[in-house]
């Protein structure tokens, strides 16, 4: 069987030659001056394996992706063996520049192999496009790349329809129960259209950790240390968080890429035994609004970040405006993700907006025009100490531990006994004395 390859770099007219004096299953069907040519041509079907010689620099997490996505492999040849390395955790099978013919075409048969292995895979064809790309960058590095401790650290994604039901509020305070209940935490802000994590906490940080983060995922040098320097540590009375803060202006949503926040996501895995991810709202699935296949997906953070969730929660706001859209939300879920396995929660619960007895109407309502899925909490609305903890930006566990809401949220992932500690604060603070 004959493999097509498409090729670029400074050394691919020696590649060439001696490609075709093999004689062998691989055919050099172009020779490409410039990197998007060489996109171009894959994205027509042209070849099933693209060959970079030299110049591997602008080989990404991002281009991986994007051409695995159309069945096309990729190889890179470089002398350097850091390069080499980096190349591995992306993926990509590297080798020196100066490989025999026949070493590289059985380096590319190999590729190819893998790549239509991954394609016929359970994981590329179920849930959104998201998944349909190439095989998790992070999955690529523990196969190929040098030995690492797998990281074992849970991902819970909050995510909800349009409308401010309190994603966020939700997403920050449960992390910082976590810390309070002894659990590392890293909170990520992966909402693309209005990023907010910042802003609940206090910090006057305008970096976008998250980012920046993927920028140097995208590049295949994120490791433990540079995501520890990236990520902002916050001190709360319970400890301290780490945040990966989000955009600080919507139109940057390119620079989430999907690849990219899959091996952000697995790394702080690595560093904390929970991430907390504040999820966008939007589930289209926006490559259908568009000819090019490889152009970024605004949606792809969101999408990837339920993907890869152990636990996702649908947060919904509970009024006459809010159930209805989760319960619009949760269909659109279930064709846009079809894995996930949302956990209900209903914020904001009031009898202002529901009624005499807001728990009693809000579950015979769910009952009657949900989807089948139960209510599994009801977060209390408390306007004056949900603004107070605002203004200062601080956790309900400082500003408020008492409250009934403090209590509802700690419930959704802390044990009885951390939820039902009317003095948690006092505890945490008097260990963070004794530490120093």
């Amino acid at each position: 069987m004959s493999i097509p390859v498409v090729t670029i770099g400074a050394g691919q007219a020696e590649l060439v030659g001696s490609l075709e004096r093999l004689h062998g299953p691989v055919t050099v069907v172009r020779r490409c001056s410039e990197l998007a040519e060489l996109v171009a041509a894959c994205q027509t079907g042209l070849a099933r394996a693209a060959v970079v010689a030299g110049g591997t620099g602008e080989i990404t997490a991002t281009l991986v992706d994007s051409l695995a996505r159309v069945g096309v492999a990729l190889v890179g040849l470089a002398d350097d063996d850091a390069e080499r390395l980096r190349l591995d955790g992306l993926g990509v099978l590297a080798a020196p520049e100066a490989v025999p013919a026949a070493e590289l075409a059985n380096l590319i048969a190999e590729a190819v192999d893998r790549a239509t292995a991954f394609a016929a895979a359970p994981t590329s064809s179920s849930s959104s496009f998201a998944l349909a790309g190439a095989r998790p960058i992070a999955e690529a590095a523990a196969e190929d790349g040098p030995d690492e401790p797998a990281g074992e650290g849970e991902i819970i994604a909050f995510w909800g329809p349009i409308g401010s039901p309190g994603r966020t509020t939700l997403a920050v305070n449960c992390a910082a129960e976590l810390v309070a209940d002894g659990r590392s935490a890293v909170v990520v802000d992966a909402d693309p259209y209005g990023a907010s994590v910042a802003g609940a906490l206090g910090l006057l940080d305008d970096s976008a950790g998250l980012a920046q983060a993927c920028r140097l995922a995208d590049q295949g040098v994120l490791d433990r240390r540079a995501l520890e320097r990236v990520a902002v540590p916050v001190m709360t009375g319970a400890g301290t968080l780490r945040v990966l803060t989000g955009l600080t202006r919507a139109d940057r949503w390119p620079e989430l890429r999907a690849a990219a926040l899959t091996t952000v996501l697995e790394r702080c895995r690595e560093i904390a035994d929970v991430v907390v991810v504040d999820a966008g709202f939007c589930l289209e699935a926006d490559e259908e609004l568009s000819f090019d296949t490889m152009a970024p997906r605004r949606n792809a953070a969101t999408l990837r970040s339920l993907e890869l969730a152990d636990r996702l929660f649908a947060v919904g706001s509970a009024d006459t405006i809010g159930m209805p859209r989760l319960v619009r939300a949760l269909a659109e879920l279930e064709r846009a993700v079809p894995s996930a396995t949302p956990t209900v929660v209903f914020n904001k619960v009031r009898a202002s907006s529901i009624g005499r007895f807001p728990e009693r109407a809000l579950r015979e309502a769910w009952e009657r025009f949900g989807p089948g899925i139960p209510i599994s909490a009801m977060i209390p609305h408390d306007a004056a100490v949900a603004d107070a903890a605002l203004l200062g930006g601080s956790v309900l566990l400082e500003a408020a531990p008492e409250s009934a809401i403090r209590t509802s949220i700690a419930g959704l992932v802390c044990s009885p006994a951390q939820r039902n500690r009317r003095f948690a604060i006092r505890g945490a603070k008097a260990g963070l004395r004794a530490a120093r």
